[in-house]
């Protein structure tokens, strides 16, 4: 069943008292929404006990939970202490994910930094193929891993570079922000063959069972010469992607992802519309 939700707490959240991510979960089934994605993008500040508590609130109200690991990750670095340091905040960010009874652990691959692009994503590649061995001896098997395709040239996470480190072992799901494949195309998704293409290309790879329920992130972003800037909220009309025409060739091409927003301040209510544009189109 395809999923919506945002990605932390917007405006929305605290404007109406709330002040605890344990109320989310009921903030989110209040609206309607499915899903909640928890970032640990500044490190995992967070206890046991209190992940535990977080993780029982959404289970009561249905929602489910998945996380994103710290932006601190490059499995391109050359150095092998800065590698395992990489390591360790994935599977922390698995460990934490057990603890709220989620499924999804989201991570930026790497960044370019000083070498060629193929050693980059040779480097990350064989880095993957490390952390893949580090899951199945953590027992983490049974979670998904959603290396995420990045908005800015000099990251590593072109669609084709996140399919591949998904071949590397099925406990790899792509993550698909089309907000950043967009930045980083300078505006290429326009049309629901835009999207399409896509999503196409990632069927004929990993094949249509493995990635029904991919992992999605959706908003508007800025973007320049060397692509991401900023995100914005739906209300910008000068920037993409549109969701509508994503939504057509999610519908056509029968698949159901997680879908995350993560739109500026306004990702609840940015949710609320992707899946209102979803259920209204027809096809």
């Amino acid at each position: 069943m395809i999923k919506f939700g945002p990605s932390g707490n917007g405006e929305k959240f605290y404007s109406e008292g709330h002040k605890h991510t344990e109320e989310a979960g009921a903030f989110c089934k209040n609206l309607g929404l499915d899903c909640y994605e928890y970032s640990f993008g500044r490190g995992i500040m967070l206890s046991e006990e209190k992940a535990e508590i977080i993780g029982q609130a959404f289970k009561e109200n249905e929602v489910e939970l998945s996380v994103h690991a710290p932006y601190f990750i490059n499995f391109a670095n050359p150095s092998e202490e800065s590698a395992q340091k990489s390591y360790g905040y994935v599977l922390n960010s698995a460990k934490f994910l057990k603890l709220f009874d989620g499924r999804r652990v989201v991570f930026h691959p790497a960044a370019q930094g000083k070498v060629s692009r193929e050693e980059a994503v040779s480097l990350t590649a064989d880095r993957l193929k490390v952390l893949r061995d580090y899951i199945y001896l953590n027992g983490f098997e049974d979670l998904y891993f959603c290396p995420e395709t990045m908005g800015k040239s000099a990251q590593i996470g072109t669609l084709e570079e996140i399919i591949n480190f998904c071949k590397i072992d099925k406990v790899f799901l792509p993550a698909l922000d089309f907000g950043h494949i967009n930045a980083r195309e300078g505006g290429s998704l326009k049309t629901a063959d835009d999207y399409k293409s896509r999503l196409e290309y990632m069927i004929s790879e990993l094949g249509y069972e493995r990635v029904k329920h991919f992992h999605v992130h959706f908003s508007k972003i800025m973007y320049g010469t060397k692509g991401e800037i900023k995100h914005l909220t739906f209300e910008d009309r000068e920037y993409g992607p549109e969701f509508e025409p994503l939504a057509v060739a999610l519908k056509e091409l029968k698949l159901e992802p997680y879908i995350v927003s993560e739109s500026a301040g306004t990702q609840a209510e940015d949710a609320c519309e992707m899946k209102r544009l979803y259920s209204s189109v027809d096809i």
